[in-house]
């Protein structure tokens, strides 16, 4: 289920009702990573680039033969996941495509932490003498799908590709995620975290925290209860939101809730948070299945992004 603020909407709605010709100068790109299906692509005038997976040997692409559900089937059924970066050939083809309409284009792939995809894209924009600009902003899922959001804010505004990429990198450290896990047994085979350490934590119930601030997928805490894994991320976003991003009010910050597999849990942990965090209007997207293959189902993740 996805579900947009009427705030979004409405920012989404002004974009679209300025001139053709204004909206055909820059388009924008990312990958399926930012949660954006290809049906909501169209829908908000963003290109979505679908990731690329081998199970079992066998090729998938992200919403275009592999679906969310297609998606944790195979993998609770101990599937070999390996994720992959788009090929060459279909970030250039797609390139190829827009820039037919298109004067412009802002990409904004994954973070360069957590995948070669970015550096890869940089390389390829060399052959475009400047009429793509691909950011590095290192964010992934819903940090990456607001990150997009903006770009299409600041085309409205009037900027260029070029300034676009400026203002994104710059402004890139300006969110933060933060997941709890449900289970060691995906970190253990994916060689993050020792079997000793996985069978420790096992042992002990253990819920870890993890955090992405910009780079990478790091440790930050290890929680005994689902309750406390919450209460740790609450108070996490809090600080971040007070110390880092300029307050904690719906004026300055987007709050997201991200989740793998249990949509239900995602719910009552958004009501949980506005509880917290009252007058906020709290997206709900799935993590990406890039990093949801590391994590397992059942994760919760509670993400902000400061208001540009």
């Amino acid at each position: 289920m996805f579900m947009f603020s009427k705030h979004k909407i409405l920012c989404l709605s002004t974009i679209f009702e300025r001139e053709e010709t204004q909206l055909g100068k820059i388009a924008i790109v990312t990958d399926s990573n930012s949660g954006i299906t290809q049906a909501q692509g169209k829908e908000m005038g963003i290109f979505v680039l679908p990731m690329p997976f081998m199970i079992n040997e066998v090729p998938y692409f992200e919403d275009i033969n592999l679906t969310q559900e297609e998606f944790y089937e195979k993998l609770e059924a101990g599937a070999e996941v390996i994720t992959s970066q788009p090929s060459p050939e279909a970030v250039l083809n797609l390139w190829k495509e827009i820039l037919k309409d298109y004067d412009e284009i802002v990409h904004i792939p994954m973070s360069s932490g957590l995948s070669g995809s970015c550096q890869s894209a940089m390389m390829l924009a060399n052959d475009f003498d400047g009429r793509v600009q691909v950011v590095n902003n290192q964010r992934i899922s819903v940090t990456q799908r607001q990150s997009a959001l903006d770009a299409l804010l600041l085309v409205s505004r009037g900027k260029n590709a070029a300034e676009i990429k400026d203002f994104l990198e710059k402004d890139k450290f300006n969110s933060s995620i933060y997941i709890m896990l449900d289970t060691l047994y995906y970190l253990k085979k994916g060689g993050r975290i020792t079997p000793a350490a996985a069978a420790i934590g096992t042992l002990l119930k253990l819920k870890p925290v993890l955090q992405i601030q910009g780079e990478k997928l790091d440790a930050f805490a290890k929680a005994r209860t689902v309750n406390q894994g919450k209460t740790t991320m609450i108070n996490a976003i809090r600080s971040d939101m007070e110390n880092r991003f300029g307050g904690a009010t719906k004026e300055n910050i987007w709050l997201e809730v991200a989740y793998t597999k249990d949509l239900d849990a995602a719910m009552q942990f958004k009501e949980e948070l506005l509880k917290e965090f009252p007058g906020f209007d709290i997206q709900i997207d799935p993590l990406s299945l890039s990093v949801a293959c590391h994590i397992g189902p059942g994760s919760l993740a509670v993400a902000c992004c400061k208001k540009i």
